[in-house]
């Protein structure tokens, strides 16, 4: 099974990708973690992601996509994976897309957590991480339904959208995603 998770900052995709993870036993793919680990290395590529993540805007596309490539040629991840954090541009599913078909992959889900803005800032501001100050949360808000609404339409039109309310307890959530992915044929 491979899942993406899409969805604002605060919004649960983290929790999620574990219990899809746990529930299908496949590796999760955490583009935050991803970014830390290029930024910890400070060389060209992770200089580059710290400068976009300091200010809150998106790493960009070309940068991303070569971290999301480098990561998926891993052989661990040929049965399976949860993607969290990622595509996070229209441009960067479709070159999912491409590689997949390189890696003779298919995608079988894209969940979109679906959470007020409110909450997408709530949430933010009361977890711990250095980058989730209030000016940088709100332009993360901003850039995520300036990029989002293409993407959602993207995997609409290509049948591999699944939108879920977010805005519940992060149990009633799995329960959620679980039951709408066991009528969808996906729990094997």
């Amino acid at each position: 099974m491979r899942f993406i998770i899409l969805g604002g900052s605060g919004s649960g995709k983290s929790t999620q990708a574990q219990n899809l993870s746990k529930h299908f036993d496949i590796p999760i793919i955490s583009t935050g973690e991803i970014l830390r680990q290029a930024i910890s290395k400070l060389d060209e590529l992770g200089q580059n992601a710290q400068h976009a993540v300091a200010t809150g805007e998106l790493v960009p596309d070309e940068l991303m996509i070569d971290l999301i490539r480098n990561h998926l040629r891993l052989p661990k991840l040929n049965h399976g994976w949860v993607l969290e954090g990622y595509p996070r541009t229209a441009f960067q599913a479709e070159e999912l897309d491409f590689l997949l078909d390189e890696l003779e992959q298919k995608l079988n889900w894209a969940i979109y957590l679906q959470v007020p803005e409110t909450v997408m800032v709530n949430r933010s501001l009361g977890r711990s991480q250095p980058d989730d100050r209030p000016e940088i949360v709100h332009r993360r808000v901003e850039l995520f339904y300036d990029r989002t609404i293409p993407i959602l339409e993207y995997y609409d039109r290509r049948h591999r959208l699944l939108t879920i309310n977010g805005d519940q307890s992060s149990e009633v959530v799995k329960e959620n995603i679980i039951a709408l992915l066991s009528n969808t044929g996906a729990s094997i």
